[in-house]
């Protein structure tokens, strides 16, 4: 009799070892599938979620850059930029495209005939010898840094600091305040007088 009460414990302790690992192993192993459930749900932000940041400029009201949701389309980053100038080329741009992180739009601006009238402030260039006619003027408040840098005495750097002042400061007001862009004194602005208008 004692023996058989021996077996029947060590046979009762086996099977409660085998039902144990059972139970352990379903559980682990539905552990693991919840875990692999949540991770495929979290994946990557949802495009609502992100954001893009875009540089816009040219004939825009306020250029600069802009931090705008994911799928935005141009049109509201033009927007942003308090629309677009009256001399704007409206199809020069697709308004409709979706923007992409880093990209640097620029609206172009319909050139004005050498004859229009220029605004207050700003002066129109000599004809040239010969009898032609010099080159449009630039203007400050819309002019990107490659064309300014076409300018007497403005250089890539020069240009960059001209585009952050009228940036942080808002649009030139006259031609004047580009002696307060640092780096252009009275010799310098006196080359540029004749070239540039707002």
């Amino acid at each position: 009799m004692p023996m058989y009460r021996k077996s029947m414990l060590v046979l009762l302790v086996l099977a409660a070892a085998v039902i144990g690992g059972i139970f352990y192993g379903l559980h682990a192993q539905e552990e693991t599938v919840i875990l692999d459930a949540a991770s495929e749900k979290q994946g990557p932000l949802p495009a609502g979620q992100a954001e893009v940041t875009v540089y816009v400029t040219g004939a825009v009201h306020k250029p600069g850059l802009v931090t705008v949701p994911a799928g935005t389309r141009l049109a509201e980053a033009v927007a942003a930029c308090g629309g677009m100038l009256p001399t704007a080329v409206k199809e020069g741009v697709n308004l409709a495209q979706v923007l992409k992180d880093g990209q640097q739009i620029t609206v172009p601006e319909r050139q004005q005939p050498a004859s229009a009238a220029v605004a207050p402030g700003a002066r129109t260039a000599n004809p040239a010898a010969g009898g032609e006619s010099s080159s449009p003027l630039v203007n400050i408040n819309t002019a990107d840094a490659k064309l300014l840098d076409t300018l007497p005495g403005i250089g890539p750097a020069m240009a960059q600091r001209i585009i952050e002042y009228r940036e942080t400061q808002g649009p030139f007001t006259a031609i004047e305040d580009l002696k307060r862009v640092r780096g252009i004194g009275e010799a310098k602005f006196a080359k540029l007088k004749d070239k540039v208008c707002i």
